[in-house]
């Protein structure tokens, strides 16, 4: 059993971590077997996602004044807290992927960038395109309009370069 001394020490361990990361997803995982475990944490470790088993005491305590605070009273029986500093999708996408070929696993509730968001909120958010992808897309529908008009412009002083050409040619015939 763990002294008091150590307890203390998990929880500013869990808070410093916590206090990094504006996204975290709770599960529970009763029943699940060992293999099913590893095979989670393998999963979650390859989408460099982190995921932490939390003694719930040592949780609601640990969450207190970070971005994670909402979550405070999802700490109840078996909890798993899956959390990223910056990819809230991804992070839903492994846990969905996973909860449904897994029954045993099931959302308990989760925080994004700060807020908290119902369990049946969470399906929607990993069929979500990422941050990355969003940005690329409104990164190609700013830069479509303005190629556009370039092309359009382009055409302009071409097609008038062709007209004289052809004035040209006309002349020395």
């Amino acid at each position: 059993m763990k002294t008091r001394e150590q307890k203390e020490q998990d929880i500013s361990t869990l808070k410093l971590e916590f206090e990094k990361v504006s996204n975290a997803l709770m599960i529970s995982f009763q029943g699940l077997t060992v293999e099913k475990d590893l095979e989670l944490r393998r999963a979650l470790r390859e989408a460099q996602l982190t995921y932490r088993v939390v003694k719930n005491t040592l949780g609601r305590r640990a969450v207190e004044g970070t971005p994670l605070e909402p979550m405070k009273d999802s700490f109840i029986g078996m909890t798993g807290v899956a959390y990223s500093a910056n990819d809230p999708v991804g992070l839903a996408r492994v846990l969905t992927a996973f909860a449904k070929d897994n029954s045993k696993v099931s959302f308990k509730g989760g925080v994004v960038e700060g807020r908290a968001i119902a369990v049946k909120d969470i399906e929607a958010l990993s069929k979500m395109p990422s941050k990355d992808e969003l940005i690329s897309q409104l990164m190609y529908m700013l830069n479509s309009q303005a190629q556009r008009l370039a092309v359009a412009l382009n055409g302009v002083s071409r097609n008038l370069a062709v007209v004289v050409s052809e004035i040209a040619k006309q002349k020395e015939a």
